[in-house]
């Protein structure tokens, strides 16, 4: 059996190699223990993850729940409209204090009723009178450093972690135009996939696969030589853009949009912000994957879908905004069910013993952007090219 070191050491050359070189990791790669030990500390618990958009919590006491490493979180709009970030745990017993999303003005305990403010602070405590020393004003839920991002929530564990404004600037440049911050989220949901997190990654980021897997949906739209790819790699994030054709059913810029102009108004950026947020961006609309390890073989999959401003405006009727989006939704989800049988047979098909890497094609270059960053956490002494 290939041992970790073997793995992480056939990562490193050939993430340190050229691109025209590389090839797909060893199979063992995704589902070696030991290699999934060290993805805990050096990635999860070092990056930052997306729990997701700041649009899907617009409102004071609007909240979501989250995971990083196994630690169970939540975000929340304060008082004040800011998006806070803070441990899912009870300070009396250790209880998850909240489940799922919605809104609440307290957070409120449902073992034993301690309450909570949405700054953290705790503000109800009964039957704690005959308790030396108790002080409720000195009880706060730990918190977790948290960063919005053109509309993004990001949370890490790492206080020295490099700013997402810093890491992500040069993503900016691109993506600042569709100003998604203003996109309207319209759909959330939990998935559970069979599969190693690092395959649906690297199948989200290449668009090989998109004229075979998805030719039935957006495969269709997929022209392989309008793929642009970023001259350099980044240590942050990896992307690529590509112009869906004039027959795409979604994609395209609504007559109302006046941010985008000639050739961007039919294209999309796909970008990968490691290590497991990952989205399409469309003129006209944006949906997005956010993946948490669930051990080796199977990954939870949170999937969200948002629509462009002028796309929001243009559906004032109610049942034809309910019968636009449930359309746009079921598309998206077909594509998904296409992606989860890819991803869910190549974990399978990894586990055989005939199973080995071959060479990447050029359509393939984010997954080798990817590799550089794996082996940059997994193996610190790898160069970047």
């Amino acid at each position: 059996m290939t041992s970790a070191y073997e793995i992480l050491a056939q990562l490193k050359r050939t993430a340190s190699g050229p691109m025209t070189e590389a090839r797909g990791a060893e199979p063992a790669f995704y589902w070696n223990e030991e290699v999934a030990s060290a993805e805990e500390n050096a990635i999860f618990r070092h990056d930052w993850v997306c729990p997701g958009l700041a649009s899907e919590i617009p409102d004071v006491g609007d909240y979501l729940t989250f995971s990083i490493a196994g630690e169970p979180v939540f975000s929340i709009r304060d008082s004040s409209g800011e998006i806070k970030t803070y441990a899912n745990i009870c300070r009396h017993r250790m209880m998850q204090l909240l489940q799922g999303r919605g809104r609440t003005s307290r957070v409120t305990c449902p073992y034993h009723a301690w309450s909570y403010n949405l700054q953290g602070q705790l503000v109800g405590a009964g039957h704690m009178n005959h308790s030396a020393g108790f002080d409720k004003t000195k009880i706060c839920l730990p918190q977790i450093r948290t960063e919005i991002w053109n509309g993004w929530i990001y949370i890490t564990l790492n206080p020295d972690a490099q700013s997402m404004k810093k890491a992500l600037a040069p993503l900016n440049d691109v993506v600042a135009r569709y100003g998604m911050e203003h996109y309207v989220a319209v759909l959330n949901e939990e998935h559970v996939w069979q599969t190693n997190w690092k395959l649906l990654t690297e199948n989200f980021m290449e668009g090989y696969h998109l004229p075979v897997a998805h030719k039935a949906t957006v495969g269709a739209w997929f022209a392989p030589n309008k793929t642009v790819f970023p001259d350099q790699s980044y240590d942050s994030f990896t992307y690529q853009t590509f112009a869906k054709t004039h027959a795409a059913r979604y994609g395209q810029a609504h007559p109302d949009n006046t941010r985008l102009t000639g050739e961007w108004r039919n294209t999309s950026i796909l970008p990968t912000v490691f290590p497991t947020h990952m989205y399409v961006l469309a003129p006209d609309h944006l949906w997005y994957l956010s993946l948490r390890p669930r051990g080796v073989g199977a990954v939870d999959v949170r999937f969200g879908v948002a629509i462009a401003p002028e796309v929001d405006a243009m559906l004032t009727d109610t049942a034809e905004r309910a019968a636009w989006i449930r359309d746009l939704v079921a598309f998206f989800e077909h594509v998904n069910g296409e992606d989860r049988h890819v991803v869910e047979g190549i974990y399978a098909g990894s586990r055989s013993s005939f199973a080995s890497p071959g060479q990447l094609s050029w359509l393939e270059r984010e997954i080798h952007d990817f590799q550089k960053y794996l082996a940059q956490r997994l193996a610190p002494d790898t160069q970047r090219g």
